[in-house]
């Protein structure tokens, strides 16, 4: 296993983290603690959480596994977690505001039986509550020992920007992740978001790595899927459904081209989309979502995977979104470029 600081911080994690999500719903807690503990083994440390998570059982799940492990095993791991989306009924059990925060960070504690988040994620941005309250609610939390770091999750460029801004401009703590969707079929955040989390030091935590399952082969262009998988069990299902990627060539092109690597290397498809992402410029680590230990195997099996520079590039090709036109695409890179000719 690699080790990579989260962002500009001084904290370590492995550059491969443990995302939760299917812990309590499409993963028992039986299942949900062997990956736990097959994670540790391998020399993992990030484990990615959030409080809507199996309605609050991930989080609870991961807090009985903690209070099962020796003094060094809690030593070592990096607790993330995130607060946003409603836990409760009432208009206040959502939202960024101070008032839910408080309450959210102090039931993430309980369930997860620690003193201290080491990474809280806001897990969107939130229009109606004031960057300012945001941002001193969770800097009073750093403050007091509950939370060690912040963090974002799906924001945008000009978003990540005000955020980091807001907070340098009143001295509280700053953001040192964002939490994006980036795989080789979702790569749009490259245009702006990527280049704002590099100029402020905000390291990547990519979620969906494999695009819901599509970079790992498993999904046919002329057959519907089916099955015991995520999309066989809802074709339509979120932003991986099968009507939306599987008319686009693109994807096709994108599936070609892992494949033919994984090939050549006698890697699975899987692994092979795993080490592209990990060595994206900004990416800290990459979030792993595996219903099975066996798929969680396959995954680990990424982390000492180096692809050649012909191997990437192959890959950049058949992936590249083609941005429309000027600033971004070639048009863009060329303005930008200060090379002179027959000069530096």
């Amino acid at each position: 296993m690699r080790y990579r600081t989260l962002g500009a911080s001084g904290c370590a994690v492995s550059a491969l983290a443990l995302g939760t999500m299917t812990f309590g719903s499409e993963t028992d807690e039986v299942g949900s603690h062997a990956q736990l503990d097959r994670f540790v083994e391998a020399g993992g440390t990030l484990i990615d959480t959030a409080d809507v998570y199996s309605g609050t059982e991930s989080e609870s799940i991961i807090g009985r596994w903690l209070a099962k492990q020796p003094a060094e095993v809690k030593d070592q791991v990096v607790i993330a977690t995130k607060g946003r989306f409603p836990t409760g009924p009432g208009p206040n059990d959502l939202g960024l505001s101070r008032r839910h925060l408080v309450r959210a960070i102090d039931a993430s504690l309980r369930r997860l039986g620690i003193e201290c988040i080491d990474l809280y994620q806001v897990h969107s941005h939130d229009p109606w509550t004031p960057l300012d309250e945001t941002l001193r609610a969770l800097d009073d939390a750093v403050r007091l020992g509950k939370v060690n770091y912040v963090g974002l999750s799906n924001f945008t460029g000009w978003q990540v920007q005000k955020t980091v801004d807001v907070a340098v401009a009143n001295h509280l703590s700053r953001p040192i992740t964002l939490q994006p969707q980036y795989n080789l079929l979702v790569r749009e955040i490259e245009w702006e978001i990527v280049p704002a989390c590099q100029a402020e030091g905000l390291g990547l935590l990519p979620w969906s790595p494999l695009g819901g399952g599509w970079l790992t082969g498993k999904y046919r262009r002329d057959q519907r899927p089916s099955g015991a998988t995520r999309l066989g069990e809802d074709p339509e299902r979120g932003v991986e459904a099968y009507g939306r990627r599987g008319v686009q060539q693109r994807t096709w092109d994108v599936l070609s081209a892992v494949g033919a690597v994984a090939a050549a290397r006698g890697s699975s498809m899987a692994q092979v989309a795993l080490a592209w992402l990990r060595d994206r410029p900004a990416v800290s680590s990459v979030i792993l979502g595996c219903r099975t230990l066996e798929q969680l195997d396959d995954n680990l099996g990424s982390a000492e995977l180096d692809l050649s520079e012909l191997e990437v590039e192959a890959l950049n090709q058949a992936s590249d979104p083609g941005a429309a036109d000027y600033p971004y695409g070639q048009p863009g890179r060329d303005q930008r470029s200060r090379k002179i000719e027959g000069g530096r």
